[in-house]
């Protein structure tokens, strides 16, 4: 009697799963509850399923392919992030027994896992959010905006919210997708992961304190900056192109140190009118027209007649690994 090795390998897991409690049949309830596996061993697989503890060098091979001021839209094969799990256990094993046993346990292992990925950035204290993460996508964001505003802020939404500018949006809002992961990974690499793939994402600076600022002029070799004056009676921006004023630097050997003096002096000229800086400007007046709101950078607004690419098409796979693979492997072959 011949027996088929590789079938006996497949049924052996299935036969020790028939007879043995895997944990499925128990889930956890809270965070520190024991399932298939042990919290703390859960939480440190789910770390690492959301790529915690990766090289940056396996998530982008090449400086190239994250130039500065530049984002980067992604989504992740789930096959890959189950084979570093699979590869993570498969180091405790010792034997044929050990593999067996840990093949029988997987199944309830990585549905434990996509459970568990959407508790782990849950506030303390709340109640546990059900369901499983069935697809994860996310960004990098390379710019000086993550080392400028360290506390970027970052929402994902399903559908484009219809709200002004000035809205809020709690984390309860059903159309706001979750956040798995918000982290810098350098002083100026910013990595996002969503549960889920987005409709639209809005990435804005802190709305925490008061920001005073310009709109920087792409210029070669001199700095240069420009702002528009404000009515002092309603905070509105004046019209007209006389009321945008180019910024002055001092001339004393401090690049890109502004001559407040000389603004408050240009504002009080009568083509400025409304500004109330006429008899002298005092510090709430001088804020006044300083002070600019947190820019907000929106992707996948379908605003326009014909509207934007959808953001759904920016995750689809351009290139097939296999097609790259043989042409490279040809080439390789011949170098004709």
């Amino acid at each position: 009697m011949r027996t088929d090795v590789h079938q006996m390998l497949g049924d052996l897991p299935k036969a020790y799963a028939a007879t043995t409690d895997t944990g499925a049949e128990h889930p956890p309830r809270d965070d520190d509850d024991p399932g298939a596996m042990p919290a703390e061993l859960r939480r440190w697989l789910v770390r690492l399923r959301l790529l915690e503890g990766v090289p940056f060098a396996n998530l982008v091979a090449d400086t190239e392919l994250l130039p500065e001021e530049s984002i980067r839209w992604f989504y992740l094969d789930r096959r890959w992030t189950d084979a570093l799990v699979q590869g993570a256990l498969s180091a405790g094993t010792v034997n044929s027994d050990d593999r067996v046993q840990l093949t029988a346990q997987y199944d309830a292992v990585r549905d434990e896992l996509d459970t568990e990925e959407r508790n782990y950035r849950r506030a303390a204290g709340s109640p546990r959010f059900e369901g499983k993460v069935e697809s994860v996508s996310g960004f990098l964001l390379r710019s000086r905006a993550v080392s400028g505003w360290p506390g970027l802020h970052v929402r994902a939404f399903s559908v484009d919210p219809e709200e002004a500018d000035d809205a809020t949006y709690p984390e309860v809002d059903p159309r706001r997708m979750r956040l798995l992961r918000l982290e810098r990974l350098a002083p100026a690499v910013l990595l996002v992961l969503f549960d889920g793939v987005p409709a639209v994402v809005h990435i804005e600076e802190p709305r925490q304190g008061v920001q005073f600022g310009f709109d920087v002029a792409a210029t070669t070799g001199q700095l240069s900056a420009t702002f528009r004056a404000r009515k002092r009676d309603t905070f509105e921006d004046l019209p007209g192109a006389a009321n945008v004023i180019d910024v002055p630097f001092r001339a004393d050997g401090a690049p890109g140190v502004v001559d407040i003096q000389a603004i408050s002096t240009e504002l009080a000229k009568p083509s400025h009118p409304g500004t109330g800086a006429a008899d002298g400007l005092d510090s709430a007046e001088y804020a006044l027209q300083l002070i600019r709101f947190p820019y907000r950078q929106v992707f996948g607004d379908a605003e326009g007649p014909t509207g934007n690419v959808p953001i759904k098409t920016v995750f689809q796979p351009r290139i097939m690994y296999a097609d790259h693979v043989a042409q490279t492997f040809v080439a390789m072959k011949d170098p004709r």
